[in-house]
């Protein structure tokens, strides 16, 4: 395999990287990735020694598993971390502790689940599912339309937890804006059906966004960076999408960068693909083209098949990154986020900064099960 240690590439993937007040030794982020591996959403020292060792590994930014703000209908599992209350705090002031005495830095992504939450469900069981128009992602009934004062909690509870994270110690904080989740239910037209300032238009469907990351750029100090993780699919709808042009996407972007987002997370399955007709520019370079702020890429990267084979009980084999590092020498994203690769191979970063690729463990899907 080649040698990435030679040549321009090597010395791009390992420049730093520095926004405000965060430096990222190199360009390599851990991607969020739910494991529930957090009884009652308290994160233990299993979870602080996972992120260090990806962190002792060579991992310049650890992206921490979104964690729950508090708001009663945030989640959907009493496994998933949560980023309130006493217990739960303390456990993540460890996590962040632990990576940065190996050398990394770490932000939490601060996550609304909407109305993906299941009836029912853990941790607060008689929680209403909520969303921009009471309907599932499919079109169907489902929980019920936030009112203006839904609208103002969640705001709230955002901005509380990045605030929360910046005098935990963290380097940042990413907001979850992707994947059919809260703030994307607001921005995706499937799912947002309002007739009020927060539905319509795609402008108008981003407000609810602007306003959550107007609020924690209020809440924070000038040095704590703001990520915003975006997607055009969403769970259930792979083909959806939210800009189907350049055009469409600057309308989406603007707002949020004017309102604070430092860097744009985009989150796609296979990161090599052509986001629009007539460039190869992915999704994370049509971003940072169109709003001028730094992007990071994800989808697949190091692995010959895409996360929801992994579901299927798929492993996937390991492969160059070759065409990665090109594209990220002529500037098309700015940073590179690694999942199921990371979760194989906690050396991950250090054997493909080092040339080792070779040594490099493959994803098998019986990794899922346990937090090693």
């Amino acid at each position: 395999m080649t040698d990435v240690t030679s040549g321009r590439s090597a010395d791009t993937l390992s420049r730093p990287f520095t926004v405000r007040g965060l430096t990222s030794r190199n360009r390599i982020a851990m991607a969020p990735m739910t494991r529930q591996f957090s009884p009652n959403g308290v994160p233990g020292q299993d979870v602080a020694d996972y992120y260090a060792r990806r962190a002792a590994g060579g991992v310049g930014l650890i992206i921490t598993e979104g964690t729950y703000v508090n708001h009663p209908s945030a989640g959907t599992s009493d496994r998933v971390p949560r980023f309130h209350g006493e217990d739960a705090l303390a456990g993540w002031a460890g996590v962040a502790d632990s990576v940065h005495r190996a050398g990394g830095a770490i932000v939490p992504q601060l996550w609304h689940v909407g109305v993906t939450r299941a009836e029912g469900a853990p941790p607060v069981v008689d929680a209403e599912p909520v969303g921009p128009s009471g309907i599932s992602l499919k079109g169907e009934p489902k929980g019920r339309a936030m009112t203006q004062k839904d609208l103002d909690d969640v705001i709230a509870a955002f901005a509380d937890a990045a605030a929360t994270a910046e005098r935990l110690g963290f380097d940042g904080a990413e907001l979850h804006g992707a994947h059919g989740y809260l703030i994307d239910q607001f921005l995706w037209s499937g799912s947002n059906h309002r007739t009020d300032a927060y539905g319509g238009s795609l402008v108008s469907r981003t407000r609810f966004a602007a306003e959550i990351v107007a609020a924690c750029r209020a809440a924070v100090s000038d040095s704590f960076p703001l990520f915003f993780r975006l997607s055009q699919w969403k769970m259930d709808s792979y083909d959806a999408k939210l800009a189907r042009t350049p055009e469409e996407l600057d309308a989406l972007l603007t707002p949020l960068a004017e309102a604070g987002v430092d860097v744009f997370h985009a989150s796609t399955r296979r990161y090599w693909l052509p986001e629009f007709d007539g460039s190869d520019l992915n999704l994370a370079g049509w971003m940072k083209k169109i709003s001028g702020r730094p992007t990071v890429t994800v989808g697949s990267v190091g692995l010959d098949g895409d996360f929801f084979g992994a579901f299927r009980g798929n492993g996937s084999a390991v492969t160059g990154v070759e065409q990665l590092l090109s594209r990220l020498e002529r500037d098309e994203f700015d940073m590179v986020a690694v999942g199921r690769a990371l979760i194989a191979d906690p050396e991950w970063a250090e054997k493909t900064l080092g040339g080792r690729t070779g040594d490099i463990t493959p994803f098998a899907a019986e990794m899922l099960s346990v937090l090693r």
